[in-house]
């Protein structure tokens, strides 16, 4: 199975290193020297992974044949893609890699289905799920510990516990006074 584990950014100097936004939580892992990784587009990979470095917070990368400035640019915007074997887990508790994810059918805590998980949008702050109803519209729900209670792979089923108002937007608006909203410390 294949699954992104960066996009490659802007060059960074003149020696062909490269920026990286790392899309995994594994980046020691899946980005370390020696690593060979398919591209997408396929036509520029595979590249390997000849050194890697943190500098200001970012990771900088230089793959094999990339020598200069001119080189990095034009890896631009590229995914980097790992295989991976489809029964390997992440290491840490509670934590998924988006195809364990993909169609999980969603239900609330008292069963009630809502749907089923076609995407996970990883944003800034947190991932959501997209979640499409029975009647073909949308959902979208934060992929935190305070909304997904429960993820079973066994089953097949995400549990959720959302705010008033998430799923229905017909719900009481003083219903959820009290209530904080989501925080954005993501466990996935």
């Amino acid at each position: 199975m294949q699954l992104v584990v960066a996009r490659v950014g802007r060059a960074h100097g003149i020696k062909g290193e490269v920026t990286v936004e790392v899309r995994t939580d594994e980046p020691e892992l899946r980005l370390g020297p020696g690593a060979v990784l398919a591209t997408d587009p396929a036509t520029a990979g595979p590249l390997t992974i000849e050194t890697g470095r943190v500098h200001s917070g970012r990771l900088l990368l230089r793959f094999e044949g990339v020598r200069d400035r001119t080189g990095a640019e034009a890896l631009r915007n590229i995914l980097l893609i790992a295989d991976v074997d489809p029964e390997e887990m992440p290491e840490g508790e509670d934590e998924y890699y988006d195809h364990q994810l993909m169609d999980l059918d969603v239900v609330l805590v008292d069963g009630t289905e809502v749907g089923r998980i076609t995407e996970i949008s990883h944003l800034p702050s947190q991932d959501l799920f997209v979640v499409e109803r029975p009647d073909g519209s949308e959902v979208y729900v934060p992929f935190v510990q305070e909304i997904v209670v429960e993820i079973d792979l066994e089953e097949q089923r995400a549990v959720i516990d959302p705010p008033p108002g998430l799923i229905d937007d017909n719900a009481a608006r003083d219903e959820g006074a009290d209530r904080h909203s989501a925080s954005s410390r993501d466990e996935s």
